[in-house]
């Protein structure tokens, strides 16, 4: 069992999917977890109780990372509450469902996308390598969107593909601190964002095309994200880890 007993650490956009998957077993491995997220306050406070169940403290903040003012009221309770950040997971983000050729993307659509998962990239993880020290972690959750490109989603799969730039540029500058930066990068996943695709036998005719033969749970995208934080992975940086069954083999 990875142990991650007195690490602290802090997970955006933790009260569903992903994200929430992340937290809770960071506690299962005996991680203080704080989690960030937009509107469900209700979700994030079921995720909290979940959480501190398990014997850690946990907390959960309400917050607009798309904004250094938000994203400071995010990061100054996790240092209230758990006295720093150790590990942090940049999980938030948006894909619109509907695909649109480029040729008909709105500069909002545009812009939007940017805004969640490139500026809030930004603010929350310049915060979080102002907090971690040696021995500290930052795990981002990109796509394989960002590897291979998605026709109709240009603006996602370039958000992803910024993040994946972006852990490989961080990772050299973190590393003389002793600080690991990573991203994985998952597939298609049995999760709410991705319901509109699932719908009217979406789902089995993606699952069929996974070598594999299934969709991700998002546990199966959280055990990834929690071994990076572990001193298992202590060694492995600016690495963008597949979690996807087989569908692209780009690693």
């Amino acid at each position: 069992m990875i142990s991650l007993r007195g690490k602290r650490a802090l997970v955006t956009g933790g009260s569903r999917g992903i994200g929430a998957a992340t937290a809770l077993l960071l506690a299962e491995c005996g991680a203080d977890v704080g989690i960030g997220y937009r509107t469900r306050e209700r979700d994030a406070a079921d995720v909290v109780r979940q959480i501190a169940d398990r014997g850690v403290r946990a907390f959960a903040q309400a917050a607009d990372i798309t904004t250094p003012e938000g994203t400071a009221t995010l990061f100054d309770r996790a240092v209230r509450e758990l006295g720093g950040v150790d590990l942090f997971v940049g999980n938030a983000g948006i894909w619109p469902p509907d695909g649109v050729p480029l040729t008909e993307m709105s500069d909002a659509q545009w812009e939007e996308t940017m805004r969640q998962n490139v500026r809030a990239m930004f603010y929350t993880t310049r915060a979080a390598a102002r907090l971690v020290g040696p021995g500290g972690r930052i795990v981002l959750v990109s796509s394989t969107a960002g590897q291979r490109g998605e026709a109709l989603h240009a603006d996602y799969a370039a958000s992803k593909g910024a993040m994946i730039s972006f852990v490989k540029s961080l990772a050299i500058e973190l590393a003389p601190r002793d600080v690991t930066v990573n991203a994985v990068a998952p597939g298609w996943v049995d999760t709410e964002m991705c319901a509109q695709p699932f719908a009217d036998g979406g789902r089995d005719r993606i699952a069929a095309a996974i070598p594999l033969g299934r969709v991700a749970t998002p546990r199966d995208i959280a055990g990834p994200i929690v071994f990076l934080c572990s001193d298992l992975a202590r060694h492995i940086t600016g690495e963008i880890l597949n979690v996807n069954g087989g569908s692209v083999l780009c690693g």
